[in-house]
């Protein structure tokens, strides 16, 4: 097949996870015969720094013809000074907006080899393998009326959610759920939000149509201690943005590292691919972040944006390999051991996908 994907670099270190990824997907291309073409263009600070908004129409006008987008990072602390709405991080809300992305999936899972790196105790971690399934486009993020009175007395965000809204997301949920365990938790805060009341309702609703999958509820606070004492006990968690976006990244600390997560944002254009540790600025230029969340983004690019289901598998096989040879980057490092650099984890997963 032949595919275009839009590379967003972005911030921090962005620019050389992004590296990395570009590097395994190339390899994947040419193992498997596909045409690949790149296309690297600014967003966020990066675009601030050259003089452009942060989300460049030009940048914006790529990703929409793009097959799939990848993105490194976005932030960068030398902006945090301007309105929201002119900061960096208002390029990826903007982002998602325009291509119609409103299912973002966060898979967690525990790696082999990995099992003593993270907080939890190795046989409470074992077995663990979920996905978030965050809501994109609704919830505070979005919902109007928002912002700062005048005299800074009070602010105010809007929490609103639709039935449409809810019923496209469960029925992602639940249609992942088919391929995996077949069980859903949805997680709201029902006893206290009327949106959370709908929420309830329309997830509901929808379940009657899976017959095959197990729905569940559970509040927020409840869903979140589970994930530290239990975090097998999950499958699919379905959820709104606001509660997706914390508890994904709490299922990356109970996991070992934010570093290991990657994402897929999909709905009606291109879908955006990037890993959920952010910019990390303090990390940047010091060849020392863990490119695992990219390399898996890229497979999640190759399997849910391009179809490449096995090309996906391969990377995936040769990220575990390369964890099996005992290579580690400085976050998931054991005590005593020696961590390598972003490039060297690199090359050696690609040296496994000849």
């Amino acid at each position: 097949m032949t595919a275009r994907v839009v590379l967003l670099p972005g911030d921090g270190i962005g620019p050389e996870v992004t590296a990395a990824a570009a590097a395994a997907l190339r390899r994947m291309g040419e193992a498997g015969g596909h045409g690949f073409t790149f296309d690297s263009r600014p967003i966020g600070g990066a675009a601030l720094k050259s003089g452009q908004p942060a989300l460049p129409p030009d940048t914006l006008s790529a990703c929409r013809s793009a097959d799939a987008v990848f993105l490194g990072a976005i932030g960068n602390p030398a902006f945090d000074h301007l309105q929201p709405s002119d900061r960096p991080e208002s390029a990826l809300l903007a982002l998602r907006r325009e291509l119609g992305l409103f299912a973002n999936l966060r898979p967690a899972r525990a790696w082999p080899g990995l099992e003593r790196v993270g907080p939890l105790r190795p046989e409470v971690l074992a077995g663990t393998n979920l996905v978030v399934v965050r809501e994109l486009t609704g919830g505070l993020y979005y919902g109007e009326p928002r912002g700062v009175e005048d005299d800074g007395a009070w602010a105010v965000n809007t929490m609103r959610y639709s039935r449409a809204d809810i019923e496209r997301i469960a029925h992602t949920a639940f249609r992942l759920a088919l391929t995996r365990r077949r069980r859903v938790v949805s997680v709201d805060k029902a006893n206290v939000l009327e949106v959370s009341r709908l929420w309830r309702d329309v997830v509901s609703g929808v379940a009657g149509t899976y017959p095959d999958v197990t729905l569940t509820h559970e509040y927020v606070d409840a869903a979140a201690m589970k994930l530290a004492l239990a975090p097998s006990s999950f499958d699919v968690l379905l959820t709104e943005n606001l509660f997706g976006d914390i508890l994904s990244d709490e299922a990356g600390a109970v996991c070992g590292s934010l570093g290991l997560l990657p994402s897929a944002s999909l709905g009606a254009g291109p879908g955006l691919f990037e890993p959920v540790h952010g910019s990390a600025p303090a990390l940047a230029g010091r060849d020392v972040a863990n490119p695992i969340g990219a390399l898996a983004s890229a497979a999640m690019l190759l399997r849910d944006g391009l179809g490449l289901a096995d090309e996906a598998q391969a990377l995936m096989r040769a990220i575990e390999e390369t964890l099996a040879a005992g290579l580690r980057t400085a976050d998931i490092v054991a005590p005593g051991e020696t961590p390598i650099g972003t490039t060297t984890f690199a090359r050696a997963v690609l040296s496994r996908l000849q």
